[in-house]
Parts: C-alpha cells; sequence; structure tokens
C-alpha cells in the first residue's frame, strides 16, 4: 500500500519578515520554514505547533491553513503531503531552536532569503519553501475550520 510522508509546515510572519530554521542537508546549509513529520497519534493541528516549538522555541497556535502541496522528492525519490500553516506574531520572538538539527533559526525578509539561497554551498530545502512564500504573498488562505480529527 502507498503511503506518502506527512508533513507539517508553518509559514512565520511579523514585521516583513518570515523565521526560517537552518540545518545541513545533503551537504549544504538550507533554510526551510518549521517543519517536520506527522507523529503517531498526533493531530496536524498538534503535529504543527509541536514542530514549530521544537525547531524554534515558539509555542503558538497555527492560525490559518496555507496550502495542501503534494510533492515527489526526485533525491531520494520519496512522496510528500506538506501541510503548510500561517502564523501571524505582532512582535518578533528571538527563536530559540531545541532540535538539534537546527543550526540555527532565524528571520529574514523575503530579499534576504533570496540572497542566502544564492549563495554557494547553501539552498532552500525544497522548492516547497519558495512555494509557500510565493502562496502567503497571494494571501489565500483557508480557515482551520476545513481540518477535522476524529478521535
Amino acid at each position: 500500500m502507498y503511503k506518502p510522508n506527512v508533513t507539517l509546515a508553518c509559514v512565520v510572519h511579523c514585521k516583513g519578515k518570515f523565521l526560517f530554521v537552518e540545518e545541513f542537508e545533503h551537504g549544504k546549509l538550507t533554510l526551510n520554514q518549521p517543519a517536520g513529520h506527522l507523529e503517531e497519534n498526533e493531530t496536524l493541528l498538534e503535529g504543527a505547533k509541536r514542530e514549530l516549538f521544537e525547531e524554534t522555541g515558539i509555542q503558538a497556535e497555527m492560525q490559518k491553513l496555507l496550502k495542501i502541496y503534494q510533492w515527489h522528492a526526485p533525491r531520494t525519490q520519496t512522496d510528500f503531503l506538506r501541510f503548510t500553516f500561517v502564523l501571524e506574531l505582532e512582535d518578533w520572538i528571538e527563536p530559540q531552536p531545541r532540535d538539534t538539527d537546527i543550526c540555527r533559526a532565524l528571520w529574514l525578509s523575503l530579499e534576504e532569503f533570496e540572497h542566502y539561497i544564492q549563495q554557494e554551498g547553501q539552498c532552500a530545502r525544497s522548492p516547497l519553501v519558495i512555494e509557500s512564500l510565493a502562496d502567503y504573498a497571494k494571501g489565500q488562505f483557508c480557515d482551520l475550520g476545513i481540518l477535522k480529527a476524529f478521535e
């Protein structure tokens, strides 16, 4: 039976900047939104909240659903379903990653993000990072009521 990997990500925005996490992937420094895999016995929203906390130290509730992406990663031949949420903060919070795989978390404008990923040895973790930023800019969000978890 086919089972894609379910991942959760959060586009965190505050005063014109986005929160990214930096980590090594395939020998390169990469930027990603706070993201990770859905774990057993947790809802999509619980998983997104947990990943945000583990990777940035920020405790907050998701506010909107940005999009659900289906992606086949050519390098690893892995299929993903990525639920991407939005969190708007009124003030920057100093990130404090708890996950040891995260080098650091940082607030960047779109221009700073684009400059980062153009540097040698640095990139976006996947095309979904860039796509999520573009979709965020379009401002087309779904209410979280579209999600329902059954016990």
